[in-house]
């Protein structure tokens, strides 16, 4: 983004603990998903980032335009809330199928939004289609004009 002073002598990349503590943190996420024949769709999901493996978990109806697209084209881009500390993570989405890591993220989805939302539970997000996204690269944006330039960060997973 050399066009936009990123990369010029002030620049200091985000550590990777900066966009870590928001991804675990952030409660709704949009996801964006493209169908077979090109058309983009976005919409916001809640889902949990596990730090350690790194990937996303999120469900949603099986019939959803999501899960549409998905299954024609697994590519995806998850997306924070805040529009000030932008953060997205571009990568590939899997269905969790029962016997896969299918309970485990359940269990770090319950911890996190039973909290806010005591009537959900596992039953109900086992009925639904469930992904989880392995991350290609995240890319980061602080929209605060003396940090634009100056903190733009691009991470790159193994792949």
């Amino acid at each position: 983004m050399s066009d936009y002073g990123v990369g010029g002598p002030d620049w200091e990349p985000l550590p990777w603990s900066w966009a870590a503590e928001r991804l675990a943190a952030n409660r709704n996420f949009w996801v964006v998903t493209v169908s077979a024949g090109g058309r983009p769709h976005a919409l916001p999901v809640w889902g949990v980032w596990d730090g350690e493996r790194p990937g996303f978990f999120f469900s949603c109806s099986p019939n959803a335009r999501k899960a549409r697209n998905l299954a024609a084209n697994p590519q995806v881009v998850v997306m924070t809330e805040d529009t000030v500390e932008c953060l997205s993570v571009e990568g590939t989405a899997t269905p969790v199928e029962p016997g896969d890591d299918r309970e485990r993220w359940i269990a770090a989805y319950l911890a996190k939004y039973q909290p806010i939302s005591p009537d959900i539970n596992a039953d109900f997000i086992r009925s639904h289609a469930c992904y989880a996204v392995a991350p290609d690269r995240a890319l980061a944006v602080i929209e605060r004009e003396e940090e634009f330039s100056t903190r733009a960060t691009r991470w790159a997973f193994p792949g």
